[in-house]
This record gives C-alpha cells, structure tokens and sequence, in this order.
C-alpha cells in the first residue's frame, strides 16, 4: 500500500472513524469499517493527493498559453465541486490556496485573451485597411496612365485576399468591417465605371486614327514616285510626325495602314539612295583630294612656329573648300581629322597669347614667392624640432614642407611656361 504523506494532516480511531484537522479545529471526514486506523487514515489521503494532483495540473494548464482560459474555467468549475464535496485528509489550506490562485490566474488569462482579441482586431483591421488603401490608390490613377490588365488583375487579386482575410484572420466589429467594405466596393465599381468608359473612348478614338491615318497613307503613297529629294524627304518626316500624332486604331487596321505607309516611304528613300550613291561615286576624286589635304595639314602638327603655321594651315583651307563634296559615307571622317588639326592650332594660339599675357606672368610669380616664402618658414619648423629633439613635431613639419615643396614645384613649372 502506497505512504501518503497527506495523512499527517489526520487521524483515526479504533472504530474506523477518519478525522482531518484544519487550522486549530478538527472535522470528521468519514468512516472506514473492518479497516486498521493507518488503513483508514491513508484512504482518504489517497483521495486528497488526487485532488491536490488535478489542482496542480490545472495550475499547471493555466500557465499554459497554448490552453484556452474557457478550458481553464471548464476545469476550475469542476475541480471547486470536487473540492466542495470532497471528505479528505490533507493540506486543505494549501488545496484552497492552489484553487485560489488558479481562480486569480484566470481572470488574469482572461483579461489577457481580451487584450490579445483587441490587438488581433487592431491588426486585422489594420491588414484590411491596406487592401482598401491599395484598391483606393488603383481606383484613383489618372485614366490616360491606368495599366487596365494589370490594375483589373490586382484588383481581383484584392478581392480574393479580402475574402481569405475574413476567414482566417480575427473578425472586426460590425461597424468596422462595413466601413471598410464600403469603401473597398466603392474603389472597385468606381475602377470598374472608369475602365468601361476609358475603353468606351478608345474604341471612338481609333476610328478616329483609323480615318487619319488612312489619308496619311494616301499622301504618302501620292509622294513615293517624287524625284525632288530635299522637300519630299522632309514632306515625309512631316508624315511621320503627323502618324505618329494620330494615335493608334485597331491593331489589324493600324498593322496593315502602316504597312501600306512604310512602303510608300521606302520607295521613294530607296530611289533616293540609289541617286545619292550614283553622287558619291563622281565625288570619290574629291575625296583623294581631301585626304592629301589632311596629309598636309596634320604634317604641320606639333606646331612650332605658330604664324607660319597659321599661314599654311589657311592655304590649306582654301584648298579644302574648292576641292567640293566627298562621299557622304566619308565626309564624317574626313572633316573631324580636319577640325582636330584646326583646334590644335587655335590651342597653340591660345598658349601663346597666355604665356605672353604679362597679368597672368606675375600672378604666377607671386604664387612662387609665396610659396619659397612659405617652405623656407616650414624648413625652419623642422631644423628648430629636430635641434630640441621633439620627433613627433619634426615630423608632422617634415610631411607639410613635402606638400608645400610640391606645390611650389608645379607653381615654378608654371612660371617656366611664361618664360620666367
């Protein structure tokens, strides 16, 4: 037979009879006939230590937070009946005190269950409040910048995690959840309305496009076989710019209208390419010309005497212009080899006139003057460091007289450019 330590709480007498004492006073709890006195005491021991086993368990799930506070209160009811009607032997005050604090513990998980269905709401309500805000934002985008695909897809995207949030998520209060679903179907039909009335407007400005740009084509088809070149091509252009204007009609009406159009166009450039090329070929003699030129021209480079350089390069100059067109493929290269050599004269030009420009000469020579003036300050900085031993001093004057050294380096470099 298992001990109970419980027992030392009670008694019994010879007749079977089984008391429990509780404070300073003593009760009977019960009887237990043809039993020894320690047989009888340890039965209702043994029915103590299970009921102080379910209160300790119930403690226990209360601390729990996986266990509801309903559970918790399912199991107190219970336990204070089984409590209520129990006749042991045991720590009574201490059983009264384990139901105490779980009855206290509860209304502790309550208020906590409450708060936590208050911040579950908020959130829930917060959640909600962003689909409504999103399908607001989309429902609000100007007409002529509304991506309709997209924004239709995301909308419908909205309205499936609106329906999956209201079964998953904590459930909001009447009042909240309508506001919220009045705006969010608002935002929807008024998305919906400006989508039928943009495509309405659409279908009104492509036959629109579809006649503008059916005269285009006649224009341009009544141009193709034009041989006067320079006014036609920008008549084209002009074309162009007016298809572009126009807008878009149905893609098989818009399709074929631009094919008709890109044929005319190609027609008359690719006559106009076939003379233009015929062109080039009687101005390739000019070219060879061209390119002896630059033979020349760029032999008078680096430039040593700069108005004898002038001179030729002006001589070429003249020659260069009477010598006429080149190839259009190679009038490019030519003439960018031609205007280096012309910057670099007028770069030899500037120079000098700089070097000889007596302002400029003596602002460099004063920088110089400051600057000896300056590194014989900081060389005395360090010989004085040096003489008293102070390493530290000496060297941080040491790395400025190497700064200042530099400086006055580049600054006697310039004054070398002006001849000074």
């Amino acid at each position: 037979m298992t001990h109970s330590e419980s027992a030392r709480f009670g008694r019994a007498d010879e007749q079977g009879r089984v008391f429990v004492t509780v404070g300073d006073e003593e009760r009977e709890v019960g009887s237990y006939p043809d039993a020894a006195p320690e047989e009888a005491l340890q039965y209702f021991a043994r029915k103590y230590d299970e009921l102080a086993a379910s209160a300790d368990l119930l403690e226990a799930r209360l601390a729990n937070p996986e266990v509801s506070a309903k559970e918790v209160a399912d199991g107190l009811r219970t336990l204070e009946q089984h409590v209520a009607e129990a006749n042991v032997v045991g720590d009574l005050a201490a059983l009264d005190a384990t139901v105490g604090r779980v009855r206290t513990g509860l209304e502790a998980k309550r208020a906590g269950e409450s708060e936590a269905r208050q911040q579950a709401r908020a959130a829930a309500a917060a959640e909600r409040e962003l689909i409504v805000a999103e399908a607001e934002k989309i429902a609000a985008q100007p007409a002529e910048r509304t991506q309709w695909k997209q924004s239709g897809e995301r909308m419908r995207a909205l309205l499936d995690q609106w329906k999956a949030h209201q079964r998953s998520a904590a459930k909001l209060d009447k009042p909240t959840e309508t506001a919220l679903w009045q705006r969010f179907s608002h935002a929807r039909n008024s998305f919906d309305k400006a989508r039928r009335a943009w495509f309405a407007e659409l279908e009104t400005t492509r036959a629109d496009a579809k006649a503008t740009k059916k005269k285009l084509v006649a224009e341009a088809e009544a141009l193709q076989k034009s041989t006067d070149w320079g006014p036609t091509a920008r008549a084209y252009k002009q074309l162009m710019d007016r298809w572009r204007a126009a807008g878009r009609a149905a893609r098989a009406d818009d399709d074929a209208l631009w094919e008709r159009f890109r044929a005319a166009q190609d027609a008359f450039f690719t006559a106009k390419d076939e003379v233009a090329a015929a062109e080039d070929e009687s101005f390739r003699a000019n070219l060879v010309v061209k390119e002896e030129l630059l033979v020349e021209a760029e032999a008078l480079l680096p430039v040593q005497d700069i108005e004898r350089t002038k001179v030729a390069l002006r001589d070429v100059q003249d020659r260069w212009d009477a010598a006429g067109k080149v190839p259009r493929a190679d009038l490019d290269r030519v003439e960018k080899r031609m205007r280096a050599v012309e910057q670099a004269v007028r770069d030899a030009d500037e120079k000098r006139w700089k070097q000889t420009n007596p302002e400029v000469a003596a602002r460099a020579q004063s920088l110089v003057d400051q600057l000896e003036a300056s590194v014989a300050s900081v060389r005395a900085e360090v010989e004085k460091a040096e003489a008293a031993g102070d390493e530290k001093k000496a060297a941080a004057a040491r790395e400025r007289l190497t700064a200042q050294q530099q400086w006055l380096d580049q600054a006697r470099a310039g004054v070398d450019e002006f001849g000074g």
